[in-house]
This record gives structure tokens, sequence and C-alpha cells, in this order.
């Protein structure tokens, strides 16, 4: 499993924000369609039905967020609070279809936020699913086919990066 700009992928799965667990609410891709996933957001979106694709709400990393999670951290160790029992955040998925539009939610999979690059790039990609069946295919297959090859946790930064240039074409 590994995170690539707002992108989970587990083995051959995509999902945009983390992989939820149990009941939890997430957003996976499949070559059917987006799926939402979790309580009071179960459903298939067709891809032949999908004319945006768009994600709000997501932290992007800053200095500021940075030395918050550090000082949390801090104040955690030094005054014995368990600050790390909240969820955490959720983010908006946004399937544009000719019916409106359905705003899923995702909890975000990056700690500390995602990098600017990485949203930017990653919003591209949303929007590149759905420009027709051919783009949508050929894209979400090489996102599966580089899960199910990557071995190891996520990788770094520069690495996510051009990931999602090859993706975005």
């Amino acid at each position: 499993m590994a995170m690539v700009g707002l992108f989970w992928i587990v083995e051959g799965d995509v999902y945009v924000g983390a992989k939820p667990f149990g009941r939890a609410p997430g957003v996976r891709l499949t070559p059917e369609g987006v799926v939402a996933l979790g309580d009071g957001q179960d459903g298939l979106y067709l891809w032949e039905d999908v004319n945006a694709l768009t994600v709000e709400g997501v932290p992007v990393r800053s200095l500021k967020r940075q030395a918050g999670a550090v000082l949390g951290t801090v104040m955690s160790l030094t005054l014995s609070v368990d600050m790390g029992g909240e969820a955490p955040p959720l983010m908006t998925v946004s399937v544009g279809s000719p019916d409106g539009d359905h705003e899923l939610a995702a909890y975000v999979a990056a700690a500390n936020g995602y990098s600017p690059t990485e949203v930017d790039l990653s919003r591209a990609l949303l929007a590149r699913l759905t420009e027709g069946a051919a783009t949508m295919a050929t894209t979400l297959a090489a996102m599966s086919e580089w899960g199910r090859a990557w071995e190891g946790g996520t990788p770094r930064a520069a690495e996510r990066e051009a990931l999602l240039r090859g993706w975005v074409g």
C-alpha cells in the first residue's frame, strides 16, 4: 500500500483519500466507476455518467501545519495527554453527473497535509479521469498496475510527483 498524492493505492485498488475500514466513509475508483463506501453513501457512479470529479477540503502542508503537528506531539509526550484519538479530517469528493453533483466523504491520508504540488497534480488527474472512457481506462489501469507491482511503503515526494505527472500525461 502506498500514498501517491491524494490517492491511496493498495495492490490494484485505488482510493481517493485513505482506504476506509469497516463502515468509515471512503471513495474507490474502479474501471466501472466511482464507488461510494461507508455509512450513508453507498453507491456506484458509472464513468459514462461522470462528467466532473473534484475534491475540496484538502489540507495543504504548510510550515504552520507541520509546526502544529510537532507541538501536538511534544505536548502529548510532555503532559501525558493523548491528542491522537481524534479521527483524521474529512475531504469532500464531488462527483458531477447529469442529475447533479454528489458529495462523498473520504478521510485524509496525510497526517500533516499534502504538498501543494501533489494536490494540484492529483486534481488534474481526477479531471483527466473524466475525459472519456479510453483515457480513464488507461490512466486507472496504469495506477492499478503500479500498485500491484510496488513493494514497500509510500514513495518519497519526488517519486510521488513523477508518478502523478506520468499518470496525468
